[in-house]
């Protein structure tokens, strides 16, 4: 809370004329974060393209934000964006037929699958297509081919080809999954 205050240009204890505590201002800290992340569009005619909007909207603002991925789920008492997020979210998926429980497991795989490409992502050492040319070509110079042969397959006749993009990954890997949910909806 010091630290706060001292941010802020006041006293710690003048904070607290504003806030409870600091559990109060982390559940806002949260809330405004989920505020951030478009909210899947309701009676959308496809749930697919409402879920999409929504995974991409969200790996867009935790990029940002990958900083907030541990808070996200650790509150217990959530502000109102976060409600009417989750609620959007199930809305969407019940609305499409998905029976309660087929929703809970999409929004935990959705969820844990946009959390989980962030964080790969924030780590990854290579951000540009120029980077992954760098490091990707620094890797293939020391492999050895003949020991590691589909290794050096994938970073010579995959990552290093004209027009790759490692970021089109996400949207791959978003479509199987909502291509295994649409299986299991009925």
């Amino acid at each position: 809370m010091r630290k706060v205050a001292q941010e802020l240009g006041v006293e710690a204890m003048s904070l607290y004329h504003h806030v409870p505590n600091k559990d109060a201002i982390l559940d806002g800290v949260v809330d405004m974060v989920f505020a951030a992340i478009e909210l899947p569009e309701a009676g959308c005619d496809d749930w697919r393209d409402a879920i999409r909007a929504r995974a991409f909207s969200a790996r867009a603002v935790l990029s940002r934000h990958s900083w907030a991925l541990g808070l996200m789920d650790s509150r217990r008492d959530p502000g109102p964006a976060t409600l009417r997020h989750h609620d959007a979210v199930l809305g969407v998926l019940r609305e499409a037929g998905f029976t309660l429980p087929m929703a809970a497991h999409a929004v935990s795989l959705i969820d844990s699958y946009v959390g989980g490409y962030v964080l790969q992502e924030a780590n990854l050492p290579a951000t540009t297509p120029d980077d992954v040319e760098q490091v990707a070509g620094g890797i293939l110079a020391h492999l050895p081919a003949d020991e590691l042969p589909y290794l050096t397959e994938m970073i010579a006749d995959h990552a290093l080809q004209p027009g790759y993009d490692h970021t089109s990954e996400f949207g791959y890997g978003l479509d199987l999954i909502l291509d295994a949910l649409e299986a299991r909806r009925g």
